[in-house]
C-alpha cells in the first residue's frame, strides 16, 4: 500500500497545474485578438467551399465564444500533458535533454489527450461559424440551427460530437512536429551557438510554418468533416470527393489565410506562455 501511494504521488508530482493556466491565457488572449484572420479563413468559403456542392458560406459568424473556449482549453490542456510527459520522461532533471525523437513523442501523446478533452468544442465552433441562411428556411431542409453556444451545446447529444476526429488525429503529428522544431532550435541556440534562446518568436513562427506546411491538408478534412452541411460518409469519401472535384488544389485551400491567422497566433501564444511559466 506504501509502494503504490508512493508511486501515485510521483506520478501527479509531475502535473504542474500553472502551465494549464498559462495556456489557457495563451490560447484565449491570442484567439480574441486574431479571431478576424480566423473567420476569413473559415467563413469566406476558403476550406469549406466546395466545388462539387457549391455551397455559400455566410461571412458574419457567431463562433467567437466557442472558439475562445476551444483555443483556450486546447493550449491549456495541451501545455499540462506535454510538460507531463516531458516531466516524466526526465524524472524532474530539466537538464535531461530529450532530443528531437523524445520531444516529438511527448507532443505527439500530449496532442492525443488534448483532442479526446477538445474536439467536441471544435465541432461546436466549427457548426457555427459555417451557418447559413434563415433558422425557417434551415430548419424546412432537416438541419439544427443553432443560436450560440449554449444552445448548440444543449442540442449536441442530437447530432455527431466526433466530426473530424480521424482527421484531428492525423494533425496530432502537426503539433509533434511543430513542438519538436520549436525545442531543438531552442537548444541548437542554447549548446551549439552559446546564445540565450530570446528569440523565442522567431522559433515559434517558424516552426509553425514547418508543421503547417507539411500538415495543412487535414485541416481542410476536418473542417468539411464537421461541416453539417457535407454530407461524407466518412475521412476516406471525404478525401475522394475533395480530390475528384478540385484535385491537389483542395487539399490547401485556405493555406494563405491559414498562414495570415497561425503565425501570429503562436507568436502570442507563445510569448504569453513564456511569460507566466518564467
Amino acid at each position: 500500500m506504501k509502494n503504490s501511494s508512493k508511486k501515485n504521488i510521483s506520478v501527479f508530482s509531475h502535473f504542474k497545474y500553472e502551465h494549464l493556466l498559462a495556456g489557457i491565457s495563451g490560447g484565449a488572449i491570442s484567439t480574441l485578438i486574431l479571431h478576424p484572420l480566423d473567420l476569413m479563413k473559415i467563413s469566406k468559403r476558403w476550406q469549406n467551399y466546395d466545388s462539387s456542392l457549391g455551397k455559400k458560406v455566410l461571412e458574419d459568424c457567431t463562433g467567437v465564444a466557442p472558439n475562445v473556449w476551444g483555443s483556450g482549453s486546447a493550449w491549456g490542456f495541451y501545455f499540462l500533458f506535454l510538460q507531463f510527459y516531458k516531466n516524466w520522461i526526465q524524472q524532474g532533471d530539466t537538464r535531461y535533454p530529450l532530443g528531437p525523437y523524445l520531444h516529438m513523442l511527448a507532443a505527439a501523446e500530449a496532442g492525443v489527450l488534448t483532442l479526446l478533452v477538445t474536439n467536441p468544442i471544435w465541432v461546436v465552433k466549427t457548426r457555427l461559424c459555417l451557418q447559413y441562411g434563415n433558422e425557417d428556411a434551415y430548419l424546412s431542409k432537416g438541419g439544427q440551427f443553432y443560436k450560440g453556444m449554449s444552445d448548440r451545446s444543449s442540442k449536441f447529444t442530437e447530432t455527431k460530437a466526433s466530426g473530424g476526429f480521424v482527421p484531428g488525429m492525423f494533425g496530432v503529428t502537426h503539433g509533434a512536429l511543430q513542438f519538436m522544431t520549436y525545442e531543438e532550435m531552442k537548444a541548437f541556440y542554447n549548446q551549439y551557438r552559446k546564445l540565450p534562446h530570446d528569440n523565442k518568436l522567431v522559433f515559434a513562427a517558424v516552426s509553425k510554418l514547418i508543421a503547417a506546411a507539411a500538415t495543412y491538408p487535414y485541416q481542410v478534412l476536418r473542417a468539411r468533416l464537421q461541416d453539417q452541411h457535407h454530407d461524407y460518409s466518412g475521412t476516406w469519401d471525404c478525401i475522394k470527393k475533395t480530390w475528384k472535384y478540385e484535385r491537389m488544389r483542395g487539399f490547401y485551400k485556405g493555406l494563405a489565410p491559414y498562414l495570415l491567422h497561425v503565425t501570429p497566433n503562436i507568436c502570442l501564444v507563445m510569448l504569453i506562455y513564456e511569460k507566466f511559466t518564467t
